[in-house]
């Protein structure tokens, strides 16, 4: 595996970032919240790209893998201009943006920053305004108390061996980036993957955007037990035929 490529934001971050130039739209894989693009959906993704010549870009937000920061400093905010930095300094013309989980969030605000760029898009579990339809909305009134006079709080995850520590920031500053509260339009084939036996980001959430979204083809696939992480092969398998089948609708 090659050295990940460095460029800096205009905010001073340094975002690192593989590109595979290719055919046909580049496809941009987006990450989940504290993962990065070392994964199994990213590499197995890039793996795919290669395989059948498709120009291919997967990156590390700020704080994540990587790339500068610390991941306490940073919000939605911040990792959706990540984002949107290195599409514009590596990429040129269509985009299929494939986001999981909170990657799924960011790509619909670059969907809805760039639409003239994007060409179609995978949502994998997404996660659209989850800082506060999740978090903040599931908060005991003592929870939200510590969190605003501490500035942060620690929540225990099945991802790592230590909790997840949740900021003030991440919250208020999410709230100047939800999508599910305004026209949220995505006219361009969009294909949304979701495992019945998510508990982090349960059907619902999917079945949320599936109604609130307008556009001409976007459909939803309910896969049953699969849960948050996607990744058994089958999942994998299902993330690239949806990939190939938005690619076949742009031709």
């Amino acid at each position: 595996m090659t050295e990940p490529h460095q460029l800096t934001t205009k905010q001073g971050r340094r975002i690192a970032c593989h590109y595979m130039p290719g055919q046909g739209p580049t496809v941009v894989f987006l990450g989940g919240f504290k993962s990065d693009m070392t994964g199994t959906k990213a590499i197995y993704l890039q793996d795919w790209a290669e395989a059948t010549g498709r120009s291919f870009l997967r990156l590390d937000y700020s704080g994540h893998g990587v790339s500068s920061g610390d991941f306490l400093d940073g919000a939605i905010g911040d990792w959706f201009e990540d984002a949107l930095a290195v599409m514009d300094a590596v990429t040129s013309g269509p985009l299929v943006l494939v986001g999981s989980s909170m990657g799924g969030w960011i790509s619909l605000l670059v969907a809805r920053a760039i639409p003239a760029r994007i060409v179609g898009l995978v949502g994998i579990a997404a996660a659209p305004d989850f800082t506060e339809d999740s978090m903040w909305a599931d908060f005991t009134d003592a929870q939200r108390a510590e969190i605003i006079e501490k500035g942060q709080i620690a929540l225990p995850s099945e991802y790592a061996e230590v909790p997840y520590i949740i900021t003030r920031r991440l919250i208020e500053e999410g709230r100047n980036r939800l999508v599910l509260r305004a026209p949220l339009a995505l006219n361009f084939p969009t294909r949304l993957l979701q495992g019945t036996a998510d508990i982090d980001v349960p059907p619902a959430v999917a079945l949320r955007l599936l109604d609130h979204a307008t556009g001409p083809d976007i459909r939803l696939t309910l896969v049953k037990d699969a849960d948050h992480r996607f990744s058994t092969p089958a999942c994998l398998a299902l993330i690239t035929d949806a990939i190939t089948d938005v690619l076949e609708s742009t031709i």
